[in-house]
Protein backbone atom coordinates (compact mmCIF):
# COMPACT_ATOMS: atom_id res chain seq x y z
CA UNK A 1 0.00 0.00 0.00
CA UNK A 2 2.30 2.62 1.51
CA UNK A 3 5.75 3.19 0.89
CA UNK A 4 9.18 3.81 3.02
CA UNK A 5 10.96 6.48 0.41
CA UNK A 6 14.09 7.65 2.34
CA UNK A 7 15.73 6.96 5.62
CA UNK A 8 18.37 8.58 7.14
CA UNK A 9 20.83 9.21 10.18
CA UNK A 10 20.61 12.93 10.44
CA UNK A 11 21.90 15.84 12.75
CA UNK A 12 20.01 18.29 14.92
CA UNK A 13 22.78 20.41 16.98
CA UNK A 14 21.24 23.53 18.84
CA UNK A 15 24.41 25.74 17.51
CA UNK A 16 22.34 25.06 13.34
CA UNK A 17 20.31 27.89 14.50
CA UNK A 18 22.52 29.76 16.24
CA UNK A 19 24.28 29.22 13.14
CA UNK A 20 21.30 31.75 11.29
CA UNK A 21 21.99 34.59 13.70
CA UNK A 22 24.50 37.74 13.45
CA UNK A 23 27.28 37.28 15.55
CA UNK A 24 30.99 35.27 15.51
CA UNK A 25 28.93 31.66 14.82
CA UNK A 26 26.97 32.92 11.72
CA UNK A 27 27.47 30.79 9.28
CA UNK A 28 29.23 27.73 10.92
CA UNK A 29 26.49 25.37 10.25
CA UNK A 30 26.14 25.86 6.92
CA UNK A 31 26.87 22.47 6.13
CA UNK A 32 24.73 20.75 8.44
CA UNK A 33 21.87 23.46 6.90
CA UNK A 34 22.67 22.32 3.91
CA UNK A 35 22.58 18.65 3.98
CA UNK A 36 19.03 18.99 5.69
CA UNK A 37 18.41 21.34 2.37
CA UNK A 38 19.27 18.21 0.43
CA UNK A 39 17.75 15.25 2.21
CA UNK A 40 14.54 17.69 2.03
CA UNK A 41 14.85 18.07 -1.98
CA UNK A 42 15.13 14.14 -2.20
CA UNK A 43 11.85 13.65 -0.36
CA UNK A 44 9.95 15.98 -2.09
CA UNK A 45 11.05 14.44 -5.79
CA UNK A 46 10.18 11.31 -4.10
CA UNK A 47 6.87 12.12 -3.12
CA UNK A 48 7.32 12.27 0.69
CA UNK A 49 3.79 13.25 2.64
CA UNK A 50 4.91 12.32 5.75
CA UNK A 51 8.81 12.65 7.80
CA UNK A 52 8.43 10.48 11.00
CA UNK A 53 11.64 11.35 13.46
CA UNK A 54 13.10 8.93 15.92
CA UNK A 55 13.79 11.69 18.48
CA UNK A 56 16.60 11.24 20.89
CA UNK A 57 15.49 14.38 22.19
CA UNK A 58 12.36 12.71 23.82
CA UNK A 59 12.87 10.89 26.85
CA UNK A 60 10.61 7.93 28.32
CA UNK A 61 10.77 5.40 30.98
CA UNK A 62 8.47 3.01 30.11
CA UNK A 63 6.89 1.13 26.81
CA UNK A 64 7.41 3.43 22.82
CA UNK A 65 5.53 6.34 22.37
CA UNK A 66 4.50 8.23 18.86
CA UNK A 67 3.33 12.08 19.44
CA UNK A 68 0.52 12.40 16.26
CA UNK A 69 -0.76 15.28 17.65
CA UNK A 70 -3.03 16.76 14.44
CA UNK A 71 -0.87 19.70 14.67
CA UNK A 72 1.86 21.22 16.24
CA UNK A 73 2.56 24.82 16.90
CA UNK A 74 4.54 27.09 19.56
CA UNK A 75 7.30 29.40 20.39
CA UNK A 76 10.37 27.05 21.37
CA UNK A 77 12.80 27.67 23.50
CA UNK A 78 15.07 24.90 24.53
CA UNK A 79 15.58 24.20 28.39
CA UNK A 80 18.90 22.38 28.14
CA UNK A 81 20.95 24.85 25.83
CA UNK A 82 18.83 28.85 26.14
CA UNK A 83 21.25 30.60 24.78
CA UNK A 84 21.72 28.57 21.68
CA UNK A 85 17.85 28.00 20.52
CA UNK A 86 15.35 30.48 22.07
CA UNK A 87 12.16 32.09 20.87
CA UNK A 88 11.90 29.68 17.82
CA UNK A 89 8.38 29.41 16.20
CA UNK A 90 6.98 26.32 14.37
CA UNK A 91 4.40 24.98 12.79
CA UNK A 92 3.47 21.87 11.09
CA UNK A 93 0.56 19.60 10.34
CA UNK A 94 0.52 15.88 12.52
CA UNK A 95 -0.60 12.74 11.19
CA UNK A 96 -2.74 10.85 13.12
CA UNK A 97 -3.91 8.14 11.13
CA UNK A 98 -0.25 6.97 10.53
CA UNK A 99 0.85 7.45 13.96
CA UNK A 100 -2.05 4.86 15.28
CA UNK A 101 -1.28 2.65 12.50
CA UNK A 102 2.90 2.38 13.55
CA UNK A 103 1.34 1.67 17.41
CA UNK A 104 -1.09 -0.68 16.14
CA UNK A 105 1.33 -2.94 14.28
CA UNK A 106 3.67 -2.55 17.24
CA UNK A 107 1.93 -3.95 19.65
CA UNK A 108 0.71 -6.77 17.34
CA UNK A 109 4.28 -7.48 16.78
CA UNK A 110 4.52 -7.93 20.79
CA UNK A 111 6.81 -4.12 21.58
CA UNK A 112 4.35 -2.27 23.81
CA UNK A 113 3.81 1.21 22.14
CA UNK A 114 1.17 4.07 22.51
CA UNK A 115 0.37 6.24 20.13
CA UNK A 116 -0.89 9.91 21.28
CA UNK A 117 -3.00 12.35 19.09
CA UNK A 118 -5.75 13.38 21.89
CA UNK A 119 -1.92 15.60 23.47
CA UNK A 120 -0.55 18.19 24.65
CA UNK A 121 2.53 16.55 24.16
CA UNK A 122 5.19 19.52 22.70
CA UNK A 123 7.79 18.41 19.82
CA UNK A 124 11.71 18.30 21.25
CA UNK A 125 14.54 20.11 19.13
CA UNK A 126 15.31 16.67 17.60
CA UNK A 127 12.31 16.70 15.13
CA UNK A 128 11.98 21.15 15.05
CA UNK A 129 15.62 21.65 14.29
CA UNK A 130 15.22 19.42 11.03
CA UNK A 131 11.90 20.62 10.26
CA UNK A 132 12.83 24.00 10.25
CA UNK A 133 15.37 23.78 7.35
CA UNK A 134 13.18 20.71 5.86
CA UNK A 135 9.15 21.55 6.38
CA UNK A 136 9.35 25.42 6.89
CA UNK A 137 6.39 25.70 4.08
CA UNK A 138 4.49 22.94 6.15
CA UNK A 139 4.83 20.43 3.16
CA UNK A 140 4.98 17.42 4.81
CA UNK A 141 3.27 15.74 8.69
CA UNK A 142 5.22 15.22 10.95
CA UNK A 143 5.19 13.01 13.72
CA UNK A 144 7.82 12.35 16.47
CA UNK A 145 8.30 8.98 18.01
CA UNK A 146 10.23 8.64 21.58
CA UNK A 147 13.68 8.01 21.10
CA UNK A 148 15.37 8.48 24.05
CA UNK A 149 14.37 4.94 26.22
CA UNK A 150 16.60 5.08 29.32
CA UNK A 151 15.30 1.26 30.53
CA UNK A 152 14.73 -0.08 27.25
CA UNK A 153 17.18 -2.77 25.42
CA UNK A 154 18.42 -1.87 22.09
CA UNK A 155 17.46 -4.85 20.31
CA UNK A 156 14.02 -4.22 21.59
CA UNK A 157 14.19 -0.80 19.83
CA UNK A 158 15.27 -2.70 17.01
CA UNK A 159 11.90 -4.80 17.00
CA UNK A 160 10.26 -1.00 16.82
CA UNK A 161 11.64 -0.22 13.65
CA UNK A 162 9.91 -3.44 11.59
CA UNK A 163 6.93 -2.57 13.03
CA UNK A 164 7.20 1.32 11.45
CA UNK A 165 7.98 -0.70 8.39
CA UNK A 166 4.96 -3.05 8.54
CA UNK A 167 2.70 0.16 9.26
CA UNK A 168 3.77 2.17 6.33
CA UNK A 169 4.08 -0.09 3.60
CA UNK A 170 1.12 -2.69 4.81
CA UNK A 171 -1.32 -0.47 6.37
CA UNK A 172 -1.21 3.95 5.32
CA UNK A 173 -1.76 4.51 1.95
CA UNK A 174 0.98 7.51 1.34
CA UNK A 175 4.96 8.23 0.99
CA UNK A 176 7.15 8.36 4.60
CA UNK A 177 10.47 9.56 4.90
CA UNK A 178 12.15 8.26 8.61
CA UNK A 179 14.80 9.63 10.65
CA UNK A 180 17.22 8.83 13.03
CA UNK A 181 18.01 12.46 14.75
CA UNK A 182 20.89 12.09 17.18
CA UNK A 183 24.50 12.69 17.02
CA UNK A 184 26.77 9.44 17.01
CA UNK A 185 29.58 10.01 20.14
CA UNK A 186 27.46 12.27 22.59
CA UNK A 187 30.20 14.13 25.47
CA UNK A 188 29.14 17.10 25.55
CA UNK A 189 32.24 19.45 26.53
CA UNK A 190 32.69 19.88 30.21
CA UNK A 191 31.50 23.00 31.73
CA UNK A 192 33.42 25.95 30.95
CA UNK A 193 34.65 24.76 27.86
CA UNK A 194 32.16 25.03 25.58
CA UNK A 195 33.86 27.65 23.52
CA UNK A 196 36.98 25.66 23.31
CA UNK A 197 34.79 22.54 21.17
CA UNK A 198 32.28 24.51 19.14
CA UNK A 199 33.53 22.44 16.32
CA UNK A 200 35.60 19.80 18.31
CA UNK A 201 34.74 16.60 19.44
CA UNK A 202 35.50 15.62 23.15
CA UNK A 203 38.37 13.59 22.97
CA UNK A 204 40.27 11.34 20.53
CA UNK A 205 38.67 8.09 21.22
CA UNK A 206 35.57 8.46 20.81
CA UNK A 207 36.40 10.54 17.67
CA UNK A 208 38.27 7.65 16.01
CA UNK A 209 35.75 5.25 16.95
CA UNK A 210 33.06 7.16 15.04
CA UNK A 211 35.56 7.52 12.03
CA UNK A 212 35.46 3.81 11.79
CA UNK A 213 31.65 3.24 12.70
CA UNK A 214 31.09 5.59 9.36
CA UNK A 215 33.27 3.37 7.50
CA UNK A 216 31.60 0.45 8.66
CA UNK A 217 28.38 2.30 7.36
CA UNK A 218 30.27 3.51 4.03
CA UNK A 219 30.91 -0.44 3.48
CA UNK A 220 27.39 -2.06 4.44
CA UNK A 221 29.22 -3.51 7.47
CA UNK A 222 26.28 -3.70 9.12
CA UNK A 223 26.68 -7.51 10.95
CA UNK A 224 30.12 -5.66 12.38
CA UNK A 225 28.56 -2.62 13.34
CA UNK A 226 25.07 -3.76 15.31
CA UNK A 227 26.99 -6.36 16.96
CA UNK A 228 29.23 -3.39 18.50
CA UNK A 229 26.38 -0.90 18.77
CA UNK A 230 25.48 -1.98 22.54
CA UNK A 231 28.93 -1.10 23.75
CA UNK A 232 29.45 2.01 20.99
CA UNK A 233 26.57 3.28 22.77
CA UNK A 234 27.54 2.60 26.03
CA UNK A 235 31.33 3.83 26.09
CA UNK A 236 30.89 6.43 23.78
CA UNK A 237 27.99 8.14 25.56
CA UNK A 238 25.86 7.82 22.21
CA UNK A 239 23.06 10.28 22.42
CA UNK A 240 19.74 8.82 24.17
CA UNK A 241 21.58 5.60 24.11
CA UNK A 242 21.24 5.14 20.51
CA UNK A 243 18.03 3.99 20.21
CA UNK A 244 16.99 6.25 17.35
CA UNK A 245 19.37 4.12 15.36
CA UNK A 246 18.63 0.67 16.70
CA UNK A 247 14.80 1.72 15.31
CA UNK A 248 16.37 3.00 11.84
CA UNK A 249 18.14 -0.17 11.31
CA UNK A 250 15.55 -2.97 12.24
CA UNK A 251 13.42 -1.02 10.39
CA UNK A 252 16.01 -1.49 7.55
CA UNK A 253 16.55 -5.08 8.37
CA UNK A 254 19.35 -4.92 11.16
CA UNK A 255 21.80 -7.29 10.85
CA UNK A 256 20.63 -8.41 7.45
CA UNK A 257 20.57 -4.78 5.85
CA UNK A 258 23.57 -4.79 3.12
CA UNK A 259 23.46 -1.42 1.79
CA UNK A 260 26.21 1.37 2.31
CA UNK A 261 25.05 4.80 3.13
CA UNK A 262 25.64 7.88 1.69
CA UNK A 263 27.05 10.47 3.36
CA UNK A 264 25.49 13.99 2.73
CA UNK A 265 27.11 16.18 5.44
CA UNK A 266 30.45 14.95 6.33
CA UNK A 267 31.56 13.82 9.85
CA UNK A 268 32.07 17.17 12.12
CA UNK A 269 32.37 17.66 15.76
CA UNK A 270 29.62 19.82 17.46
CA UNK A 271 30.09 21.54 21.66
CA UNK A 272 32.06 17.85 21.84
CA UNK A 273 29.61 15.43 20.06
CA UNK A 274 30.53 13.87 16.84
CA UNK A 275 27.67 14.78 14.13
CA UNK A 276 26.58 13.73 10.82
CA UNK A 277 24.00 13.67 7.94
CA UNK A 278 23.64 10.30 6.06
CA UNK A 279 21.06 8.53 3.70
CA UNK A 280 20.53 4.95 4.42
CA UNK A 281 19.24 3.18 1.10
CA UNK A 282 16.24 1.57 1.11
CA UNK A 283 15.87 -1.86 0.09
CA UNK A 284 13.66 -4.97 0.11
CA UNK A 285 13.58 -7.06 3.34
CA UNK A 286 15.46 -9.56 3.08
CA UNK A 287 14.07 -12.87 3.70
CA UNK A 288 13.12 -14.27 6.94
Amino acid sequence: MGTLALAAKITHVPSMYLSELPGPNFGCRDAAINGHKEIDRRCRALGVDTIVVFDVHWQVNSEYHINCGPRFTGNYTSNELPHFIKNMPYDYPGNPALGHLIADAANEMGVKSRAHSDTTLELGYGTLVPMRYMNADQHYKVISVSGWCDWHDLHESAKFGPAVRRAIEEKYDGTVAVFASGSLSHHFADNGRAPEFMHKVYDPFPEQIDHRVVELWQQGDWKTFTGMLPMYADKCWGEGDMHDTAMLLGMLGWDRYEAPVEIVTPYFGSSGTGQINAIFPVTPLPAA
